[in-house]
């Protein structure tokens, strides 16, 4: 027999990064119960679990949402795929594994705009609690948490030789991304142990498998919340063919991220009344910012052809270079199997008028045409580039009540004319970094956007054509005071007694790098605020 699906103190929508640390930490209290709730299946593929498997999760409905953006003015009409884990794990199941925290800037921005207890001074023990770091505990690092970063296991030349002339443009290089100031070149570390992926769901919800006041299930569209006199009591949705209630008695947390969040929450009659009222949900409470603000790192992908020297387009291109990287990879856990989509990192000023890193690089010993297409049968690498602090902001709204319904997902890119002057810089610079001595050896020669495009105006074209999502959506219900703001800085909805949100929808601006490392502090820092008011409540009747 299941537990009564009204019997619980939290209940958690989603089990993504998340969700899974939130059912982790509020369920090591025996005293409350949880419930966690994933519209996926378990993450038993084993393509999630080899890292190079991405490539078979991605685009994949038993993976991933398989959600894609309207046609983008700033992309010249191009509609872009836009991946979001649908499986336990979440994104972190099929991901690119990089562990980055951002800038320390970053969240004193976040502070500065209102939200206490959100600077970097605050978010780094946040950062350190839930981390297992292959050096070990350290003033930027501990090495006893569950979420295990390690360093990548294998080299390239052709990346090592882009290090280098990184270094010849004034790029120094770095070995830690991760202390605040993410200035430099290096190469990334990874969410792996020994080779195999490390997703939300092997760190967090396994150790917590086995507790009895923990209750996760899967396959449940949850289709909107129940709120009762005001107040958030639940989520309606259907599990296994039947229609069903699931209550909580103290808190409903949402970790849908930030294009699942904001759906729940317009469906269920909380958002913008004009969308409301169009689609004939009806106002349950009007909260004008749900589904705005919504960023996102566009990466151009500029591609050079090279030659003497390998890169994975010549070793895959093969019968015996598929068959060695496969026993490779069996026999060590190394190799291209085991490699993350993209392995050298760099983060540098597009120019002099700029106070920190503003562009991040993932360099790539590999190219093709687009994500999903076959590699190339000439040797190339990669050198995709984007602005870290976009200017530019989109939505996600609902099409309709149906939940089964795709959302209109409008990311905005390039509408910024900042962001257009950015775009171009970065270009510039790429092309600088090729052209410096240490990769001479090896010939490149621009294939995208190629070497005709000069103007400033060509160059804003040429980002139009080779721009598309690093899958870092951020900010649809971002936090603040103001208006347009849906979670204070306890993200706690506002005007929903009973409602938290602790995903990436909440960021008030986007982080200068990767986001699901930042997704689970703000989980970290959710689930603290939970268990403080749970022991105030204690407290107040005893």
């Amino acid at each position: 027999m299941y537990p009564a699906l009204q019997d619980f103190d939290y209940l958690i929508v989603g089990a993504g990064p998340a969700g899974c640390l939130l059912a982790n930490r509020l369920s090591a209290d025996p005293g409350v119960r949880v419930l966690l709730l994933e519209a996926g299946g378990r993450d038993t593929y084993p393509w999630i679990h080899i890292p190079v498997g991405y490539l078979y999760c991605i685009g994949n409905p038993r993976t991933d949402w398989c959600y894609r953006t309207e046609a983008e003015p700033g992309l010249h009409g191009r509609s872009l795929g836009y991946p979001r884990g649908r499986v336990l794990g979440g994104s972190s199941s099929i991901n690119g594994m990089i562990y980055m925290r951002g800038q320390a800037a970053d969240y004193d921005r976040w502070e500065a705009l209102g939200n206490a207890g959100w600077s970097w001074k605050d978010v780094l023990p946040l950062f350190l609690r839930s981390e297992s770091h292959f050096g070990g505990s350290s003033e930027f690092h501990n090495g006893a948490g569950e979420w295990r970063v390690e360093r990548q296991r294998l080299s390239w030349e052709i990346l090592d030789a882009f290090r280098l002339a990184a270094g010849e443009c004034g790029i120094a290089p770095l070995d830690d991304f991760n202390t605040g100031d993410n200035e430099g070149c290096g190469y990334f570390q990874v969410n792996q142990r020994a080779g195999v992926r490390w997703n939300a769901s092997k760190a967090f919800l396994r150790p917590a498998s086995q507790r009895p006041n923990l209750t996760v299930r899967t396959g449940v569209e949850v289709q909107r919340l129940l709120l009762e006199q005001g107040r958030a009591a639940g989520v309606s949705g259907r599990w296994e063919g039947v229609q069903h209630e699931f209550r909580a008695r103290r808190e409903v947390i949402l970790c849908a991220g930030a294009v699942g969040t904001p759906m729940l929450l317009q469906r269920s009659g909380v958002g913008p009344r004009p969308l409301l009222e169009r689609l004939g949900i009806g106002v349950r409470h009007e909260l004008a910012g749900v589904g705005g603000n919504l960023q996102d790192h566009l990466q151009l992908r500029l591609i050079f052809k090279v030659s003497g020297v390998p890169t994975l387009n010549q070793m895959a291109g093969s019968l015996w270079g598929r068959l060695g990287m496969g026993l490779r990879y069996l026999t060590s856990r190394s190799g291209p199997l085991a490699m993350a989509p993209s392995q050298l990192g760099a983060f540098v000023r597009s120019g002099p008028e700029q106070t920190r890193a503003n562009l991040e690089y993932h360099v790539q010993p590999l190219s093709l045409e687009r994500f999903g297409e076959p590699l190339h049968s000439f040797p190339a690498f990669t050198a995709s580039v984007c602005n870290l602090r976009p200017r530019s902001r989109g939505r996600v709204d609902i099409r309709s009540v149906d939940h089964r319904a795709p959302p209109l997902i409008q990311p905005g890119y390039l509408s910024d004319a900042e962001d257009l002057r950015v775009a171009a810089d970065a270009i510039r610079l790429t092309r600088r970094i090729a052209a410096a001595p240490a990769l001479a050896r090896y010939r490149p020669e621009e294939y995208l956007p190629g070497p005709a495009l000069q103007s400033e105006e060509e160059l804003h074209e040429a980002a139009g054509q080779i721009g598309t999502t690093i899958f870092h959506p951020v900010g649809t219900c971002r936090m603040g005071q103001d208006r347009d703001a849906v979670v204070d800085a306890d993200l706690k909805v506002h005007g929903i007694p009973g409602l938290r949100i602790a995903d990436a929808s909440v960021m008030p601006e986007i982080v200068s790098g990767n986001t699901c490392s930042p997704t689970l502090m703000i989980a970290e820092k959710a689930a603290s605020l939970v268990l403080a008011d749970l022991r105030r409540g204690a407290a107040a009747q005893s």
